[in-house]
């Protein structure tokens, strides 16, 4: 059946001075701002009606306290606050100081604010107090608002932040092993073509210079091909034509190879080295242990970007179960389709005498 299945620094994660702005976070508050001074823009005109042009100044004004206020509450003084101490006492009486430190600069601050503003001419006096408590208590509703929208907005970016850092987290640990893996592939599958060349090489035979020359073309592809990204069909296919190749020269002319494919005018890509582990396997779990009539049928279809791709080997009864002969190729393909497509099959068929394997694959749902 179908199964569905670089480091990025977080804002919490990481090294930072002391005092560093962060200015994704510093343009946030402002962002934040700008939707707080239309939220009371609304609320004065609607309730108030006076001259436009001295409310919007005003509330600009206003705005640009609180902006810069709330960005140190959140950003400097909570943290501060919430730091680990040695009692939890220091950090209550901590929270205790900065609460009513912030209710003195949203009501005493903000009101001493409005004045310096009508005091550099900025602001414009539209409205008359009798006592300054009374200045406090009407300017005060201002500063309250303006905590709980920063508050809750500052809740839902941090959220996405966290969020999107945990993604990224991920993605990184799934990259890594990727690369693990295909660390992995090729070593093992250097290691078995290098035993083919020494058994030729033991043997005195005349094809072993034709053996190094068809491997130099593999670890040249391996060198430069495998460490980037993903890579046309094509490539994969020259590359198990040559393994092809190298292994038939150990063989006389009893082994039998059928290799053929079809595929589409514009090309597909698929990660490096993906489908050789399969090619691999035929020949070293089957051909190699078949004493008459070993043969290798390998098939390659991509249509509509649906990629099937069948090795059948010849094989030897056996009482063992198969998946002891798995060493690394077999379990490190399984786990990289895992972590690769959301939708892929690898179907194993032994037989008595033969060895089938079908992989399909929807390149359409790679991850």
């Amino acid at each position: 059946m179908m199964k569905k299945g670089g480091v990025v620094e977080s804002p919490y994660i990481g090294k930072r001075s002391a005092g560093a702005i962060d200015r994704n976070r510093l343009a946030f508050y402002g962002w934040v701002g700008l939707g707080y001074l239309l939220l009371w823009l609304i609320i004065d005109f609607s309730q108030y009606p006076a001259p436009l042009v001295p409310v919007f100044i005003n509330n600009i004004w206003l705005a640009i306290y609180l902006v810069v206020i709330n960005f140190l509450f959140f950003e400097r003084t909570l943290p501060f606050a919430r730091r680990k101490r040695r009692t939890v006492l220091i950090n209550i009486f901590l929270f205790a100081l900065a609460a009513v430190g912030q209710l003195a600069l949203y009501s005493i601050g903000l009101y001493l604010w409005r004045n310096t503003g009508i005091a550099l001419h900025l602001y414009t006096a539209l409205k008359t107090f009798t006592t300054t408590k009374h200045a406090v208590t009407y300017i005060f509703p201002h500063g309250l608002v303006s905590v709980l929208v920063f508050g809750l907005a500052k809740h839902q970016y941090d959220y996405i932040q966290l969020k999107q850092f945990a993604q990224q987290l991920r993605i990184d640990k799934q990259e890594a092993e990727l690369h693990y893996l295909r660390l992995q592939t090729n070593p093992h599958f250097l290691f078995n073509t290098l035993n083919n060349i020494y058994s030729l090489a033991r043997d005195k035979s005349d094809l072993a210079p034709e053996s190094l020359l068809r491997l130099s073309k593999i670890l040249r592809f391996m060198l430069y091909e495998t460490s980037g990204g993903d890579l046309p069909v094509e490539n994969e296919l020259n590359i198990i034509a040559d393994y092809i190749a190298l292994e038939k020269l150990r063989y006389d002319d009893s082994l039998q190879v059928n290799f053929s494919y079809r595929l589409p005018e514009i090309p597909e890509r698929i990660p490096p080295l993906l489908l050789i582990p399969l090619v691999e396997n035929a020949f070293k779990h089957g051909v190699s242990e078949t004493r008459n009539n070993p043969f290798v049928d390998i098939h390659l279809v991509v249509q509509q970007r649906q990629l099937v791709f069948s090795v059948k080997n010849s094989a030897e009864a056996s009482t063992e179960d198969p998946s002891e002969k798995e060493t690394i190729g077999l379990p490190n393909l399984r786990r990289q389709l895992e972590l690769l497509y959301q939708e892929y099959e690898l179907t194993i068929q032994p037989g008595p005498a033969t060895f089938t394997a079908v992989l399909k694959i929807n390149l359409a749902s790679h991850v």
